[in-house]
């Protein structure tokens, strides 16, 4: 282990015998394992995350889902978790193993949960759909449930005659062929970071569930389905083949059109064709996906329906909301001639219609086009052709009206918007082919017309929708811990940054808005916990708007308004979620009792620690704060870095020097000195920009009592007596790699450390700066903290000053803006040092300030 080599190491430089080659090497490499450690710690703990906002999505959205959601995201976050504590464990030498019976004691508690709400498995192979209700998502998979829904609780529509096979055929299909061990084998060898080696296990097993043999049992039971359906409608019948995965819908947009669909088909192909739907689960983005977010494969189950063919003479898709506004009084349907294939395929330009709600009219109508359809071959399959009414509306607006109407009654039924595929088949008959919750909500246009009913004044829209819901209240600042305390009931906490120690505020607080921040964080884990509505990441919402005003948040439509705006706040009355009251439902919210909630918001709370964690997100929570310390807490090891650490080669004249710890260097550099041009680090040059965009003017001048103070603080002070024999005595040093930095710097009496870890996923990017120390008295030097203080809280830090002392962190922000805050930081560095000595001079310290505040401007412009 790294550790007790690293101990070994540091006995033979007690004795100050010589590191040999072979020990040097012992050692980088074991920093090597370290960081590698660190990076599999912050790739769980953010799959961690996205699997808790799936459960809670789950929790309050309107898709189906069933047991096997349950137990598979339980199990998925119960993995992420352990991963999270067994790579702390790594980097720190075991100092955190108290986490491990923490950990257990909360997994038993979500077992027993599980076990004690078992649901009976649907063992039927297939199912008509006259038996099949939302509730049986496990058995048929979301899209299946959500049509036997529709065809036995909402009589008035219609749907193609069909049946679903199974979750249980599936299992019986792996089982005789032995498939399940094999795919898994072949998961578990695959290397996610090779593309090339995707692409051919994805290639591999789906040819095995093609070429692989349909069970007997099974066989007939699909066969002896097909001539029920035949029957029931009078004849020999095509059909189409649609996947319907477990947990399809309950994992959001992910799937969408990766999974295989077949239209037509006849008897004699069924089985063929049903094989080739099963292996479309393991299309490239599918399994990627899966691997990723730590899913079993068992537990994605893949059923199949079977429909009736339509000879469609029209189809298409519509929504139940404009996808674009949510808040928009408007229904859209996109029609062709034809199946509704051009339309999903996006191979035809469709017709489009837009209806208002109330009263029920066409607003809008786009008659396009459409040089070709889709339509069935007479034996069998689909092609396209030449559209001879290509220039014809696609619909009647009494068909677009009927549409309407349906889209209303399906919205109410599954209490939430819809995306809805359908056909009109040659006697003009609607046929609904699939309901599903309709996704991908974005803003609405900042031209947008106002909405019905509503006169309030815009303030600001964008963003993104962290927590859904509507409420109002007076809009309240909060940049420090001392907002937080005066925070009132009732107020809307406005933040530049959604940090976790707001969390405490949102009892009291009715919204949450922030300039930045994504859905998958901390706080807005908490917000959906609460129900309290939020928008992340509207840029620049602290600048445009003004404390004290009453505002209307509109989650759902990323919009906010000035005063109380009524018909929003009635029409938001909260409704369940679609799978409220049922058992599952139940269960996962006791599972996620244990899972989502998070206790540890502060780190400098006395219960921020192991024993602290109640739930799966405290131990993400404290493993990830702590995991920071233990990988960069170099000072423990300076004795050692002599040994691979380089001088960097600049004109500043300052030393500093460079220990690279993992691909911090653009290629290796031999020799004691390393220069710019040889670094990869993204944050170091980052910071380095800071450091020397603005040349330093020197001290300031000093007057008398200044100058005794800096006398005296020098007499009085132990650390600086001391500081000069280590290894910071009077230089800088930087520890690299390709997206991290860590800059520990003495600049005279001056002591500062930044910490930069920076890459694509915002959610793993952080910024640290502590300041601390100075020539000149106590009182002096604190009020320079706080002067550092206000101008990064300005940049969007939390930042906290104890005395002289000064911590300041930002976190959860994009690369280019995290880059852009690094700046700050060199600047800082450089430029605050020996300003303490003037800090009761007023016209100094004005001059100062405005001077650094100028110089920000320039520099930092995200």
């Amino acid at each position: 282990m790294f550790s007790s080599f690293l101990n070994r190491l540091k006995r033979a430089f007690r004795k100050e015998e010589p590191a040999t080659p072979e020990m040097v090497e012992e050692l980088r490499r074991g920093f090597k394992d370290k960081y590698h450690a660190f990076k599999m710690l912050l790739a769980a703990n953010n799959a961690a995350l996205q699997i808790m906002t799936e459960m809670e999505v789950a929790a309050h959205g309107q898709q189906s889902f069933g047991m096997t959601f349950v137990r598979g995201h339980a199990t998925a976050v119960c993995v992420n978790v352990f991963a999270i504590i067994r790579a702390l464990n790594e980097l720190s030498g075991n100092r955190y193993q108290e986490l491990f019976p923490i950990f257990e004691g909360i997994q038993a508690r979500i077992e027993t949960v599980l076990s004690t709400r078992h649901t009976p498995p649907l063992t039927e192979l297939v199912l008509p759909f006259s038996r099949i209700t939302k509730e049986m998502a496990d058995g048929v998979g979301s899209k299946m449930a959500n049509l036997g829904e529709i065809v036995n609780r909402l009589p008035g529509l219609a749907v193609p005659e069909g049946f679903a096979i199974t979750s249980a055929a599936y299992e019986l299909f792996l089982t005789h062929n032995q498939l399940q061990e094999e795919i898994n084998r072949r998961l578990q060898a695959l290397e996610m970071r090779d593309i090339s080696d995707l692409y051919r296990v994805s290639s591999e097993i789906q040819m095995a569930l093609i070429g692989a043999q349909v069970p007997p049992e099974l066989a007939r039971a699909i066969t002896e389905a097909y001539r029920d359906l035949a029957a029931r409608v009078g004849g020999r019948v095509r059909v189409a083949l649609r996947s319907s995965a477990v947990g399809e819908d309950a994992l959001q947009t992910s799937f969408a059109g990766q999974y295989r669909s077949e239209l037509n088909v006849a008897e004699e192909h069924l089985l063929t064709v049903y094989k080739e739907v099963l292996a479309g689960k393991y299309a490239l983005t599918a399994v990627n996906y899966r691997l990723h977010k730590g899913l079993r494969d068992e537990d994605v189950p893949m059923c199949v329906g079977c429909m009736r063919m339509v000879e469609a003479a029209a189809g298409g898709v519509m929504y139940s909301r404009d996808p674009n506004n949510i808040r928009s009084d408007t229904i859209v349907i996109n029609a062709v001639h034809g199946l509704a294939k051009a339309v999903v395929d996006g191979a035809v330009t469709p017709d489009l219609f837009v209806v208002s709600r109330d009263p029920l009219a066409i607003t809008r109508r786009e008659v396009r086009h459409k040089q070709q359809k889709v339509v069935c071959l007479p034996e069998e399959g689909v092609y396209t052709e030449a559209d001879p009414d290509s220039d014809r509306p696609a619909l009647t607006d009494e068909q677009i009206l009927e549409l309407a109407r349906v889209a209303l009654l399906l919205e109410e039924h599954f209490a939430g918007p819809q995306d809805i595929e359908w056909s009109y088949d040659q006697d003009g008959r609607l046929l609904l082919l699939q309901s599903r919750p309709l996704q991908q909500m974005t803003a609405p246009a900042a031209d947008a017309p106002p909405l019905p009913d509503v006169d309030a004044p815009v303030l600001l829209r964008g963003g993104e929708r962290a927590s859904p819901g509507v409420a109002a209240g007076p809009l309240y600042l909060v940049r420090n811990n001392l907002d937080l305390l005066q925070f009132p009931e009732g107020a809307v906490l406005l933040a530049a940054t959604p940090q976790p120690a707001w969390a405490t505020l949102l009892p009291r607080a009715v919204a949450v808005i922030t300039d930045r921040g994504g859905i998958t964080g901390h706080l807005a884990n908490v917000a959906r916990e609460y129900g309290v509505p939020a928008i992340f990441n509207t840029g620049d919402a602290t600048r445009k708007l003004t404390p004290g005003t009453l505002v209307t948040v509109d989650a759902d439509g990323l919009s906010i308004y000035e005063g109380r705006v009524e018909p929003l706040l009635a029409a938001a009355v909260k409704k369940g979620g679609l799978m409220v009251g049922t058992p599952v439902h139940d269960t996962l919210k006791e599972v996620m009792a244990f899972i989502t909630p998070l206790n540890l918001t502060n780190p400098e709370a006395p219960e921020f620690k192991p024993k602290g964690c109640r739930t799966l997100h405290d131990i993400t929570r404290y493993a990830h704060e702590v995991s920071v310390k233990e990988m960069f807490a170099f000072d423990r090891h300076r004795h050692v870095y002599k040994y691979f650490i380089k001088r960097l080669v600049t004109d500043v004249p300052m030393e500093w020097w460079v220990l690279n710890l993992e691909d911090g260097f653009i290629e290796e550099v031999p020799g004691k000195e390393v220069t710019l041009d040889d670094i990869a680090s993204a944050p170091m040059l980052a910071l380095w920009e800071g450091i020397t965009a603005v040349p330093w003017e020197g001290p300031p001048p000093v007057d008398a009592r200044g100058f005794m103070s800096i006398v005296m603080g020098a007499a009085t002070d132990p650390n600086l007596a001391s500081a000069g024999g280590t290894i910071y005595g009077n230089q800088n040093y930087f520890m690299i790699s390709r997206n991290f930095c860590n800059l520990t710097s003495r600049l005279g009496f001056h002591f500062s450390t930044v910490e930069a870890l920076i890459g694509d996923q915002p959610y793993e990017n952080y910024l640290r700066f502590t300041f601390k120390g100075g020539a000149a008295d106590q009182t002096r030097r604190s009020l320079r903290a706080q002067l550092v203080g206000l101008m990064l809280e300005h940049l969007h830090f939390t930042v906290d000053v104890r005395e002289d002392a000064l911590f300041a962190r930002l976190e959860g922000e994009p690369r280019d803006f995290m880059l852009d805050r690094l700046k700050a930081l060199g600047y800082l560095t450089i430029h605050t040092r020996q300003i303490d000595m003037v800090m009761l001079n007023d016209s100094e310290v004005e001059h100062y300030r405005e001077k650094m505040l100028r110089d920000l401007k320039n520099l930092v412009h995200t």
